[in-house]
């Protein structure tokens, strides 16, 4: 049996697989309608928003190496800290490597898990 740990790992990996194919299903898909990104620079998007600004060019996303995931559960809630070597071209800028720190929240409704909060940092 697969526990909510590992479920959320796997969404972790999915949400960067879907950045770098620019599948717009699948980001639809793990993101609460409530969805809001806090970007480094302090920028917040809407899900409406950030998935537009990748399917639009706007964050392009090449690979990403992951490094570490904690996963802490506490009912329907959870938080996830997910650190990974991203390789992106973003708001008009040059492809570079981040070392890409993403502290989520998620909830779980009718038995799946959701991202409803990412706060976008460096490690």
């Amino acid at each position: 049996m697969i526990t909510d740990e590992e479920i959320i790992i796997r969404l972790y990996r999915e949400m960067y697989s879907a950045m770098i194919n620019k599948d717009r299903a699948e980001l639809e898909r793990i993101h609460d309608d409530s969805f809001v990104l806090f970007h480094m620079t302090g920028m917040k998007q809407s899900k409406s928003e950030y998935i537009s600004a990748i399917m639009g060019g706007t964050l392009n996303y090449y690979s990403a190496v992951h490094d570490d995931m904690e996963v802490a559960i506490n009912g329907d809630t959870a938080r996830l800290t997910g650190k990974s070597k991203v390789t992106a071209a973003v708001f008009g800028g040059g492809k570079q490597t981040w070392r890409l720190q993403l502290d989520f929240e998620l909830i779980r409704k009718n038995g799946e898990w959701y991202f409803t909060l990412a706060k976008a940092s460096t490690y």
